[in-house]
């Protein structure tokens, strides 16, 4: 019988009326044997010859009785040495090594759960290292570093207004290289989850219950698959059904160099999942007109509008690769000294200023200062259209202590310290009310692209800039302040006027005419450290001056 004999496709392990079906590419001229183990054996209780002439092109193919087949351990070994099936499902790890693949067939109760396909301009994405978030033994839960760990920090993300993590590569990678491999780049079995982020020993069912609580909070999981030049199409392909279809996960960030995005984004079954990719030019513009460089105000104004699913990507201003927000205002020079390349390594350019010292200080004007910039920096990331995305920790503070590349460091200078929070309070407070802000005010995250003309017929186009003067866009080299005037007719708050000012004294801001009965009520600063409980009228209805490195909403009633 067909079912007795195997079929080529899918390759890797697959159940078929009740048997197993085991598929693998190999190249022709080779030997190929199918070894199976039982568990944490080392010699196998079953060999089976794939012979070349039984193969469908370069792929053999065998089946095995399901009952026979539970809980053993598999590998190839082809042309005299062992080989890890590629797409195992699960894999078994000696020290660092990979060394088998795992047979765990087994059913998982979804409880009719299914993706969330939050609409792209409403999410409010959190970049995080499944081990480093709650590793730390600050973090205060109890199975730390882990899947499970996540869930426990569940309400602290519904808390700050969270609806989408997304997690860095959750799949088997190995660590055994000469600097430590902590954030599991490079060669990987894609389809395996990663043992070691397990609390017990079913990695997959923990992964399961993870995106399933996730679910429920309202929470989107989004995994990174930086796949390498060296993993096949198909394989990627393949990879990315098997994770929508097998983990109900949301979406995918994907190394845009080597991943197909095209056939990702036009595959049928794929149609509603988010793929995303890691485009650096919002976090390069938004550092820059931060810290105060001139020429900026034309770019600033692109990121600004820019809409998050036509430009495939969520806007960050930090990411796990470069300096953590807190580091980004404290650091000019990368630190990567404990990384043991000499501090060679990293990025050389971050766009980065410490305020005037480097490292940590008591100067009561550079803390000061450095806060500020903090605050300015959120309101950059959250008041822009498109998806923001905010790194793990830096809603409290969270440092590196200057190394923009943790990569190898699998300890508490990469683990996320919770201290800072008890330490920063208000900064998880400022940020937490700055997400409901944005939450608030649809003009924030509009669900139609942003063209600049008036598509209502109403008088005012949807988006504008402006600057000492009402309707000039201040775009000239030396400039370092933009006012953006938001207009949705249709919205219950229909006008939305943000003054930008990274200069470091203060400037003049027009204030666009309102239509009549209409006032401008400042709902917003920068300056002080929480946002106003209560509105209140701008002092004139014309104009208005903004303090240095400060950022002001108004909204109009």
């Amino acid at each position: 019988m067909m079912e007795k004999k195997g079929v080529p496709l899918p390759l890797g392990v697959s159940e078929r009326d009740g048997y197993l079906n085991f598929s693998v590419a190999v190249e022709s001229g080779k030997t190929c044997v199918l070894k199976l183990y039982e568990k944490g054996k080392k010699e196998p209780v079953t060999e089976l010859v794939l012979p070349e002439e039984d193969a469908v092109g370069e792929v053999r193919f065998t089946a095995f009785p399901k009952e026979q087949a539970q809980g053993l351990e598999y590998c190839y070994e082809i042309d005299g040495k062992d080989f890890v099936d590629p797409y195992a499902k699960s894999v078994i790890e000696e020290g660092d090594t990979h060394i088998r693949g795992r047979i765990c067939p087994k059913d998982y109760d979804w409880e009719e759960d299914r993706p969330l396909q939050i609409p792209y301009q409403e999410v409010i994405a959190y970049s995080l290292h499944v081990r480093g978030f709650t590793k730390d033994k600050s973090a205060k839960v109890k199975k730390k570093g882990t899947f499970c760990g996540i869930i426990e920090k569940i309400p602290y993300l519904t808390e700050l207004g969270i609806n989408q993590i997304q997690c860095m590569p959750v799949y088997s990678f190995e660590e055994s290289k000469q600097y430590k491999n902590y954030w599991g780049y490079g060669e990987a079995f894609c389809f395996a989850v990663k043992n070691r982020y397990a609390a017990g020993a079913d990695p997959e069912s923990e992964l399961k219950d993870m995106v399933k609580a996730c679910h429920r909070a309202g929470i989107e999981v989004v995994l990174s698959l930086p796949f390498t030049s060296n993993t096949p199409k198909p394989l990627m392909m393949e990879c990315v059904r098997y994770y929508v279809m097998e983990y109900h996960i949301d979406g995918f960030i994907v190394n845009p160099y080597v991943a197909p995005i095209d056939s990702m984004q036009s595959d049928p079954l794929l149609k509603k999942t988010k793929i995303l990719q890691n485009k650096d030019a919002f976090q390069y513009v938004m550092r820059r007109f931060l810290k105060g460089d001139e020429g900026m105000v034309e770019s600033v104004m692109q990121c600004l509008r820019a809409s998050a699913k036509e430009n495939g990507s969520c806007n960050y201003i930090t990411n796990h690769t470069g300096f953590t927000m807190a580091d980004l205002v404290s650091y000019d020079e990368k630190h990567n000294e404990d990384n043991g390349e000499n501090n060679e390594d990293g990025p050389d350019y971050n766009c980065s200023w410490n305020c005037g010292v480097e490292g940590p200080t008591r100067k009561k004007a550079v803390v000061a200062l450095r806060k500020r910039q903090v605050r300015n920096a959120f309101f950059l990331l959250l008041s822009a259209q498109g998806a923001p995305c905010i790194l793990a920790g830096d809603e409290f503070g969270n440092s590196q202590k200057g190394n923009n590349n943790v990569y190898c460091q699998d300890n508490e200078l990469a683990w996320l310290n919770w201290k800072q929070l008890e330490k920063d309070p208000e900064l998880f407070e400022y940020v937490k009310r700055l997400i409901a802000l944005r939450k608030k005010y649809s003009c924030l995250h509009s669900e139609k692209p942003l063209l600049g003309v008036d598509q209502t017929s109403c008088g005012v186009p949807d988006v504008s800039f402006h600057g000492a003067s009402a309707w000039q866009a201040p775009t000239g080299m030396p400039s370092r302040q933009l006012g953006v005037y938001y207009h949705q007719a249709e919205a219950e708050i229909s006008d939305c006027f943000i003054a930008y000012n990274m200069y470091s004294d203060a400037h003049l801001f027009a204030l666009p005419t309102l239509s009549k009965g209409k006032k401008w009520y400042c709902v917003f600063s920068t300056e002080q450290a929480v946002l106003d409980e209560a509105e209140r009228p701008a002092a004139d209805q014309k104009e208005t001056m903004v303090e240095g490195r400060t950022i002001v909403m108004y909204v109009g009633r």
